[in-house]
Order: C-alpha cells, then structure tokens, then sequence
C-alpha cells in the first residue's frame, strides 16, 4: 500500500499556532518523529530536502513524521527567537505528540539549526525522566560558526551524531571536540558536505537502522 501524501495541520505552541506538515505511514503507525529543519533566517523551512528525506524516512519504517515550521515560518506564528523559544515549541509538540498516541515510541530528528534546537529538547525530556526511544542529530553546529551564532548543544546519552566529512558551515572538529570529553561516537559520512549532497541516500539508511523494525 502507498502512503498518503503529506498534510498540513496546526498545533498550538507558546507563541501561537505551529504548522506541521504530516508524513503518515501506509501502516498504523509504529511511532511518532518529530523531525526539525534548519535557521529559518537562512531561508529554511519544513519543506528543507534534508528534513524531507528524514520524515519520508521514518514514514516509509512505519512511523508517523512530523515536520513543524519553526516561529515565523510558514504559517507558524511568532518570530524567530535564536533557539530558546523554538526549544520550547518542539518541547510541548512532543508532550502533545505522546498525550494524542499513547504508548508509541517517540524519535527526535533535526538538522543543522534543527539538531541543535533536538538535541535541548532531547536533553530536557530526558531530565524529566520521559527519554525519547531514538534521537538523530545531523549536521550539528557546535560553538562559533561561520555568521558568528554560538552553538552549545544539550547532551544526550545514545543520541546518534551524523556529520559529513566536508561540513562547510558546522564544523566536523568542533563536533568532535565536544563530543571526546563525553567519549559520545560520532558517524562521519566521507566526502559529505553540510547538506549531505549525494549522500542523502545514507541519511535514510541511518534512519532505517535506527528505527527499522528488528
């Protein structure tokens, strides 16, 4: 069976209504993503082809994706707020996300901004003592970057931690500067630039291999 093309709905946030586009598996879904694009003053949004391979991903593992547009985009109320808001934001879509599907496994997947913004809400769930059961990072920014934002990302135990060998604008060395002291593994995909250009295919298969049924 194919599943159906993606929706759009709405979801109430702090700072107003958030736009989700809705990625629903052929299947009755084995759990629910949430999935995060890029800095949306860079011009990103949900419809991103990174956070679009990693919800078509997931749906295709059985899997219900969610693809919020951050503040500001979209039709997604608010305005940028450098992280913190947008941390809140995905924070309460996840606490709704588990209260509309009770007893399905949560996964956390972001790119670039969006890994950044995942990795505090992964962190702050798990201190709740509520962990999402998958969380993939890709891209991540970690300290100063090229239009001088500063990156300090939360931490989280069995996070997956994707970056391309050739990242132009997050920084591989920085990643691994921070990731050593945490003894955290970090997969580097050779040859890959920030936006996994002709390398996509393996975001999937991380996908897979993470969330894939046993």
């Amino acid at each position: 069976m194919a599943a159906p093309p993606t929706q759009t709905q709405f979801a109430q946030g702090p700072a107003g209504r958030i736009e989700i586009l809705l990625d629903r598996p052929a299947i009755a879904p084995r759990g629910v993503g949430i999935v995060a694009h890029p800095h949306p003053l860079m011009g990103a949004s949900a419809r991103h082809k990174v956070p679009h391979v990693l919800a078509h991903a997931l749906r295709d593992q059985g899997w219900l994706a969610l693809r919020p547009n951050f503040r500001g985009v979209g039709h997604s109320d608010g305005v940028h707020d450098e992280g913190a808001g947008e941390i809140d934001d995905l924070f309460e879509l996840a606490q709704q996300a588990r209260r509309e599907h009770p007893g399905l496994p949560l996964a956390l997947m972001g790119f670039s901004f969006g890994a950044y913004v995942q990795s505090h809400v992964a962190a702050r769930l798990a201190a709740r003592g509520e962990p999402a059961r998958h969380v993939l990072l890709a891209g991540m920014p970690v300290g100063r970057v090229r239009d001088w934002r500063d990156y300090q990302p939360g931490m989280v135990e069995g996070a997956w931690l994707v970056h391309g060998e050739r990242d132009e604008r997050a920084s591989l060395q920085a990643l691994l500067d921070w990731a050593r002291p945490r003894s955290h593994p970090v997969f580097v995909v050779p040859g890959a630039d920030h936006f996994f250009t002709a390398r996509l295919q393996l975001l999937r298969e991380f996908v897979a291999a993470q969330v894939g049924a046993p």
